[in-house]
């Protein structure tokens, strides 16, 4: 048999793209539930040491997509917990004891992220702070190694920072998710358009996969507040501390299972007309998306 040489490797790297993306959505419908556990290092502890296997098999049997963490926390988990779920090495870190808080810098690389076994690696950006251009290289020399190497981006961008006037802007975020489909991303996680009903304009500008981050901006019902944002056009949910805070986050994540990907999950079952049935029988009631107001209050990531 003859060597691949420099080319035929290259091409099955490539080829690795496309089987990783398709790990990224459990249902195969292009559409994603990821959990972001990656506060740890810019808030502290989620859990006690010691529940976290509990926390992530319970998001596992809601019927999450996948998991966003770090890579130090990578080597604590145990590998088949992850068996139905997807893992996305976070690769940017700051902390809230920062002099600057939206800064952003890189802590891991595509490569470490492969051996580790990552489906897909995220990189955060905040356009409009004062380090935004160093960010934005990041975000570039990220997307050429993740090209490299055929390793799934995501692009976690946001409006953050004192030139931001309106961070719920939606020409703003059209913006912003162009900034992520330019520089290499293969998705972006973003804010959420407010009134929610012009959410579906920042959708309709993106030439990539939109996913809403964080829960409602005022605090309601989250299982509501996803429905709306997925008949905006969005193709998923990224819902961190609301999930791993809940009394049941297995509970929940089946509830945003269900309406992310239209159908029943662990305990939860879609109702007429697109609503979804909690696990307690009762359904969100068809919210619609201009529920929401204009009100400028910071979302749960």
């Amino acid at each position: 048999m003859q060597p691949l040489g420099w080319e035929g490797a290259l091409s099955m790297l490539k080829a690795g793209k496309p089987l990783r993306l398709r790990r990224l959505s459990l249902a195969g419908d292009n559409r994603y539930l990821f959990v972001p556990l990656d506060h740890s290092v810019s808030d502290g502890p989620l859990v006690p040491a010691g529940q976290w296997d509990d926390l992530l098999r319970a998001l596992v049997d809601g019927g999450a997509d996948g998991i966003i963490v770090h890579k130090g926390r990578v080597r604590a988990l145990a590998p088949e917990i992850l068996k139905s779920c997807a893992l996305v090495v976070h690769l940017s870190a700051s902390t809230a004891c920062a002099a600057d808080v939206d800064a952003k810098v890189l802590v891991g690389d595509v490569e470490e992220a492969l051996r580790l076994g990552a489906d897909a690696v995220s990189v955060h950006v905040n356009i409009g702070s004062d380090t935004e251009g160093q960010q934005l290289a990041d975000l570039g020399a990220v997307a050429r190694s993740c090209d490299d190497w055929g390793m799934p981006l995501i692009a976690m961008i946001y409006p953050r920072g004192p030139r931001i006037e309106n961070p719920r802007d939606p020409a703003l975020l059209a913006h912003l998710v162009n900034v992520a489909a330019d520089l290499g991303a293969d998705m972006v996680k973003t804010s959420v358009a407010l009134p929610l009903d012009r959410m579906a304009e920042v959708v309709a500008h993106s030439p990539i996969p939109v996913l809403a981050a964080g829960g409602p901006p005022d605090g309601s019902d989250l299982i509501e507040y996803g429905t709306a944002v997925m008949a905006s056009g969005c193709q998923g949910l990224a819902v961190g501390r609301r999930i791993f805070s809940a009394p049941s986050p297995a509970s929940l994540v089946a509830g945003l299972a269900a309406v992310v990907h239209g159908r029943g999950g662990a305990g939860s079952t879609p109702g007429d007309n697109g609503q979804a049935t909690r696990p307690d029988g009762t359904t969100n009631g068809g919210m619609g998306m201009t529920h929401y107001s204009t009100t400028i209050v910071a979302g749960v990531a």
